[in-house]
């Protein structure tokens, strides 16, 4: 734990007696005016982990340059009572106003939980599930339409596999992870109708034992080209390399861990949605509870395409992006079976990305081996 890391610890034994004299209250709109916007951002694993958290600390560094922002940060920080105790040291130590707890676990208790006690903070999570009439005003949820690259990823990976098998490793079955995966079987399906998706949940958003075991099993299962949804795809990028197999990468670029291996790979771009936060907080507007988009917003970006994909992958990736972009592209439509057979999506029926539908996916596409 660093310096400030501990400081705000022990700002804590001060902060009931804070509290007690008003003073944690005292901050409003016209105050933002007069002094820089302290932005704190939280990251649940390491800031260099060549994934979702080192997608985050890209954009921090980013907003670090914006005008009358000064921020401070704070990795490995467990989904835990921990979270609490570093957003209640941000506001009372460093006079933070507008947090970024990234992590999906920070949501539902914890920052629910110190919303109600600093009304005068805004609350920005990534992913969190805000609902109107049922959740603090001060508090807000934003995500991108990855799917939209992972159909992408899938779209190249139908075309570079050679086996007909394509594997997907995952932290956990919750819906914006279901929607990636089957987006992904889509994406090459439209390739090859009879290609397969082999899923392995390690249960965790990092678990790097898990991750190497889950990605060895799935390559002596045949699969050749292999994506995830997991916070630190390292070891499952190199992992994969020495198997001799491709790679569509996630959440940042891990490119450079296996340029031979690396085939293309869906990003982030953060910027977009905490430029939007701190837009509204440094103009004292309300703040922004619900944000989303996809590629043609700037919340999503590809990765380059590496030296070996094909020119006929290309092209067709390619123009699918075009249309997705133009608003002109349905992931989700029917008729669409689960991977037990059922429909889920009826003949004809679209599901536009702003669907509520899709916020709550609860099923693996057919095509997809495995099960939650």
């Amino acid at each position: 734990m660093n310096s400030d890391s501990l400081n705000r610890r022990k700002s804590l034994q001060t902060l009931a007696a804070l509290t007690a004299a008003g003073t944690l209250g005292s901050w409003a709109p016209r105050a933002l005016a007069q002094k820089p916007l302290t932005v704190g951002v939280i990251y649940v694993g390491p800031r260099d982990d060549y994934g979702y958290n080192q997608a985050h600390a890209q954009t921090a560094a980013e907003i670090k340059k914006l005008p009358g922002v000064k921020v401070v940060e704070e990795e490995n920080v467990p989904e835990t009572s921990a979270v609490q105790k570093t957003m209640t040291g941000m506001i009372a130590q460093d006079g933070a106003s507008l947090l970024f707890p990234t992590s999906f676990g920070y949501f539902d208790p914890h920052i629910l939980a110190l919303a109600p006690k600093y009304p005068d903070v805004r609350f920005s999570h990534c992913g969190g599930m805000w609902t109107e009439g049922k959740h603090p005003k001060n508090v807000g949820s934003f995500f991108g339409y990855i799917d939209e690259c992972q159909y992408l990823n899938g779209v190249i990976a139908g075309h570079m596999s050679k086996s007909g098998k394509i594997a997907f490793v995952a932290a956990k079955p919750i819906p914006q992870v279901l929607r990636n995966i089957n987006a992904f079987t889509l994406g090459a399906r439209s390739v090859k109708p009879g290609i397969t998706c082999s899923v392995i949940f390690t249960g965790d958003w990092s678990m790097a034992v898990k991750e190497a075991e889950a990605t060895n099993s799935l390559a002596d299962q045949g699969c050749d080209v292999f994506t995830m949804h997991v916070d630190g795809p390292k070891v499952i990028v190199e992992t994969a390399a020495k198997r001799g197999k491709m790679v569509c990468g996630y959440h940042a670029s891990q490119a450079k861990l296996a340029p031979n291996a690396y085939l293309t790979g869906a990003e982030w771009n953060w910027f977009t949605a905490y430029k939007t936060a701190i837009d509204a907080a440094q103009a004292g507007k309300p703040h922004p509870n619900f944000l989303r988009g996809g590629l043609k917003e700037g919340y999503v970006k590809m990765s380059p395409y590496g030296s070996m994909v094909t020119d006929a992958a290309k092209k067709q990736a390619d123009g699918i992006k075009v249309q997705m972009v133009a608003g002109s592209f349905d992931i989700f439509k029917g008729p669409l079976k689960d991977n037990k057979g059922a429909t889920v999506i009826a003949a004809g029926k679209v599901l536009k990305q702003t669907d509520p539908v899709l916020e709550g996916m609860n099923y693996l596409v057919e095509g997809v081996q495995g099960s939650f």
